[in-house]
């Protein structure tokens, strides 16, 4: 008999590499019975990654999402998966022991059989608890390989890591080709060698669509021994996201694989479902381009999921760089220039910042030192003048062991701001918070809620958490749907100083919006005094956290003070001081957004 190859539907992953939010529990709920009359689907991956977060976002809370979500799923006897990172857990910088642990026992007890665990770094001291805490809540632990292109990343290295995972106790392997740059050839090789080791191991495979690569490497592993495949389907496949089930099932059956029959009809039902959830408002917050394929990722290898941001942030930085060269009586630059020298520069920096794979939240450190070493370099500055505090703590080992070694720049760079390397477990330099964070709740009178789901809910996303009790962030989300609608109403004709340009990459047109007015931080009056400019655009703040003391007017500073925040492309950047002296006038407010170069203070020596 033919081997068995079963199949994995990525719902969520597909809205999350496509776009900003997510569909609600009631539309997650009406979608679930039309996707199990499908009948083809072994497992669903149903919730992780960014999930819970996006969803605190919109306003919703994401653990009666997850347990309406998981019930259906649960009930028919389809397994279901979630996405967690690690060290990160289900956020974007490291959690503590205590909080990690919680975590598993929630989302077992809500409904989810498998936990896929991945270390963006591949360290697998960061996987260890989470091989440990999964097991003991009774989920299947999968453990992933990472997968990046170079000269450290090698067959036998991925081979070797996956030995390791399952020597750790791990009971799947996932083959995680986030950025779709994994060749096919290759990843055949990485999944003999592991069903070679342990041919016991179930394997599954999880690959992008970005550079093109996604259904010659589905079936690649597949013939080298891959038990399980992740896909997509309409009208979320490709791009970005991953390859259809259409596409991956002939390819299958064609080569000789047994797989489960699809029900068309409940196909068709579940693609105009998705598609209602599009038109709703979800839409507005995908880019349509990210349908689309493009080989020029497999040089830079950025994750797909990632174009979506990116696109965002170059847009931003396009605009100030030309407003900055506009005011210094410069040539403008191309958008498509300014996207080739970000590509170049990647490329460039990547080796010499230790080769982490490309990667949440790793891969947005990469391309957030990429862009502003590409403005300071257009500016006649010197490289690697912003890096963020979490950047470096990638850098320094305290998020975990870097594949490769640090380049010089980077080594002498760290001398000079007299930064310590760490070489322990980073786990270590995280304490529990449980304890702290339940004093929090009962302050506030707020429930830890059923299995202590609310309490695992605040430890993770306190931030969003909080706008989410408040209301704050359904509001938030209401008035941005319809400052998106009337934009989009908004007649070309009627848009004063606003310029359009079309960039070509790779086989695909984006067009950009931007204007040409200048920002408010750059009216410098007939101030004296040494003016402090932002290094970045972004939206600033005088304080990062409320035990912190805004900096005011005649307060005296010292070159090297920290004078506020920029959160700019998903990091908070601290902005020190270029002088000492006394603050003159402050040329901001509080959460104003500002572009690089913008006057932020007056200093008087």
């Amino acid at each position: 008999m033919n081997r068995e190859v079963k199949l994995c539907l990525v719902y969520r992953d597909m809205w999350q590499s496509s776009g900003k939010y997510m569909p609600s529990a009631e539309q997650l709920t009406k979608v679930a019975e039309p996707i199990i009359n499908m009948k083809c689907w072994d497992r669903v991956e149903t919730n992780g990654g960014g999930f819970e977060q996006i969803q605190l976002l919109a306003g919703e809370n994401p653990n009666k999402v997850v347990r309406e979500w998981t019930q259906p799923f649960n009930d028919f006897g389809i397994q279901t998966q979630m996405l967690e990172r690690g060290l990160n857990a289900l956020s974007m910088f490291p959690v503590s022991k205590d909080v990690r642990e919680l975590m598993f026992k929630v989302k077992k007890k809500q409904g989810t059989d498998i936990a896929r665990s991945f270390d963006g770094l591949n360290d697998i001291r960061n996987l260890k608890l989470s091989i440990d805490y999964s097991k003991k809540a009774g989920m299947i632990s999968q453990s992933c390989l990472c997968i990046t292109h170079s000269k450290i990343h090698t067959v036998n290295y991925y081979i070797n890591l996956a030995k390791d995972l399952i020597k750790l106790g791990t009971d799947e392997i996932a083959i995680k080709d986030m950025a779709g740059i994994g060749r096919p050839s290759s990843l055949g090789k990485i999944v003999k060698g592991i069903k070679d080791f342990s041919p016991d191991t179930i394997v599954q495979y999880h690959g992008h669509s970005g550079p093109g690569f996604s259904v010659a490497s589905s079936l690649e592993v597949a013939r080298s021994g891959v038990d399980i495949i992740d896909v997509s389907m309409e009208p979320l496949s490709w791009g970005t996201t991953h390859a259809d089930l259409l596409t991956i099932h002939e390819v299958l059956k064609d080569d000789g694989f047994k797989v489960k029959d699809i029900d068309m009809q409940s196909y068709m039902d579940v693609k105009k479902i998705t598609q209602e959830f599009i038109d709703e408002f979800l839409g507005l917050y995908i880019n349509p381009k990210n349908r689309l394929m493009n080989s020029l990722l497999i040089q830079s290898g950025l994750p797909g999921g990632m174009m979506g941001s990116l696109m965002n942030d170059l847009e931003k930085s396009y605009t100030s760089i030309n407003k900055w060269l506009s005011r210094n009586n410069k040539e403008s630059i191309s958008l498509d220039n300014l996207f080739s020298k970000l590509l170049d520069e990647v490329k460039t920096i990547w080796p010499k910042m230790g080769y982490p794979p490309l990667v949440t939240p790793y891969s947005q450190y990469v391309k957030n030192v990429a862009i502003v070493n590409v403005l300071n370099t257009i500016k006649g500055k010197e490289r690697w003048s912003l890096i963020d505090d979490n950047t470096w703590d990638m850098l320094l080992g305290k998020s975990g062991r870097l594949p490769g070694d640090l380049g010089d720049e980077i080594i002498n760079l760290s001398k000079e701001l007299k930064k310590e390397f760490y070489s322990g477990d980073p786990q270590d330099l995280v304490d529990d918070s449980l304890d702290h964070n339940k004093k929090e709740m009962k302050l506030k009178g707020w429930d830890f809620g059923i299995d202590d789901e609310e309490l695992l809910e605040y430890s993770l996303h306190k931030t969003q958490y909080l706008d989410y009790k408040s209301g704050a962030a359904k509001r938030n989300l209401q008035q941005d749907i319809i400052s998106k609608k009337d934009t989009i109403n908004t007649s070309e004709e009627s848009l004063e100083n606003i310029k359009n340009e079309v960039i070509k990459i790779g086989g695909d047109m984006y067009e950009f919006k931007y204007s040409i007015e200048e920002s408010v931080g750059n009216q410098e009056g007939d101030l004296s005094g040494e003016k402090m400019l932002s290094p970045i655009e972004g939206r600033i703040f005088f304080t990062k956290n409320k035990d912190e003391k805004p900096i005011k007017v005649n307060d005296t500073v010292k070159k090297g003070d920290v004078l506020c925040y920029i959160e700019s492309m998903k990091v908070i950047n601290a902005i020190k001081s270029e002088y000492s002296g006394k603050i003159k006038k402050i040329c901001f407010n509080d959460g104003d957004d500002i572009f690089d170069d913008d006057v932020l203070f007056y200093i008087s020596s």
